[in-house]
């Protein structure tokens, strides 16, 4: 009896189950006859959507034809258990591959899972989980054969200096990676918090580059695409994080309250800014001719605006303003913060608005802001020569 192997398959940006049997003219017209059924020349087999359905679909299809041997398939989604909640959804090609490629033993996978379950129920960001896991399992995929739980301290400092001097981490990666550590040994394993109080590596202190009001100004005047400004203007006039941009909803714009409802922000927080009349306009005029159905800014085919498209559009307008100076979407942020501050503003305000916990992290601004630091005056200034 023949035998379909079914393994994992990533392909044209959709993650699909790849059937592979020896040639057979009557078991390749049964597989063709599958709705969806699709042939790849790049991989010489058939191929159809990873989903429960379609492998049901299959099984029926050649039931006493064939054996199905789905247990590559099963290992691979076993092993997606441990980074994704739904194993239904998609995952990008290079994370696929590297479950493939560097499968966890099954004490780590079940770490993994144990893992990313505790973050859930303490009910973490997405961004936060998503981040965690991913820090988490590249540790795990190296150790091998080795379990985790008897990594110590000293394995653990090697571990973060190999990834300071031979993969050039910054230092604030450094710090996610000692966070995420931290959280498996002392609430996953509940031990003692001095056994893995690790070294943090110093964070270099680096001043934002602030576009000046001017600057604002030629951005949003060279913009002829309603969309890219409206999305800039939004970005800039409310100092929004870039991923809070593109998750807001169109119900999330109140022009009689005139604030815009920031949800599920940094640390799950929502908060409110206000909205300016001037946004508003644009915003309406935008909505007239693009008419988005959920987000405010969805892509071609319907959906959340990506990240990377928006810093893409951001890219694009300074070049064509002419503006040099270095920043992604969370440089206007930045901007706002300084700009609000250079006119007046509270700090306490400033904190409210930009979503911070601590009143230090907004207290930064007060270095980027050179209004009052414009006027002194050089001493070299009041000599004569």
């Amino acid at each position: 009896m023949l035998t379909i192997v079914i393994k994992p398959l990533h392909h044209r940006g959709h993650e699909v189950m790849a059937l592979y049997f020896d040639a057979n003219v009557q078991l390749s017209n049964v597989v063709k006859k599958i709705k969806d059924a699709k042939w790849s020349r790049t991989h010489q087999c058939w191929y159809l959507p990873c989903n429960r359905d379609y492998y049901r679909c299959l099984c029926s299809a050649t039931g006493g034809l064939v054996n199905v041997d789905s247990r590559l398939l099963k290992e691979y989604l076993d092993q997606k258990q441990g980074l994704v909640a739904d194993v239904t959804l998609p995952v990008h090609k290079a994370t696929a591959e590297i479950i493939q490629q560097f499968p966890l033993n099954r004490h780590n996978l079940q770490a993994l899972k144990a893992y990313r379950n505790l973050l859930v129920l303490k009910n973490y960001s997405v961004r936060t989980i998503e981040n965690y896991c991913n820090v988490f399992h590249h540790l795990l995929r190296l150790l091998g054969p080795f379990k985790v739980d008897d990594l110590n301290k000293d394995r653990l400092q090697s571990y973060l200096l190999w990834l300071k001097e031979h993969q050039n981490c910054s230092p604030a990666h450094l710090h996610g990676t000692i966070n995420a550590i931290k959280f498996y040994f002392e609430k996953v394993l509940e031990r003692d918090k001095e056994m893995y109080d690790l070294p943090r590596p110093k964070k270099p202190s680096k001043l934002p580059d602030i576009l000046a009001e001017e600057e604002i100004v030629s951005l949003f005047s060279n913009i002829s695409n309603i969309k890219h400004k409206a999305l800039l203007m939004t970005s800039y006039s409310a100092g929004l994080r870039v991923f809070e941009l593109v998750k807001i909803k169109v119900g999330d714009i109140d022009s009689k309250r005139m604030t815009i409802h920031v949800r599920q922000g940094k640390g799950n927080k929502d908060r409110f800014i206000p909205l300016a009349e001037k946004v508003l306009k644009v915003l309406r005029d935008y909505y007239k001719e693009y008419q988005p159905k959920v987000f405010l800014f969805e892509g071609q085919d319907g959906g959340q605006y990506s990240i990377r498209s928006a810093q893409e559009v951001l890219k694009a307008a300074k070049n064509k303003a002419g503006i040099t100076k270095t920043g992604s979407i969370h440089g206007l942020r930045h901007t706002y913060a300084t700009h609000l501050l250079e006119n007046g503003t509270d700090i306490r305000y400033i904190q409210e608005l930009l979503g911070h916990n601590n009143i230090k992290t907004t207290m930064r601004y007060t270095h980027t802001a050179v209004k009052a630091i414009s006027k002194i005056q050089s001493p070299i200034d009041r000599l004569k020569f």
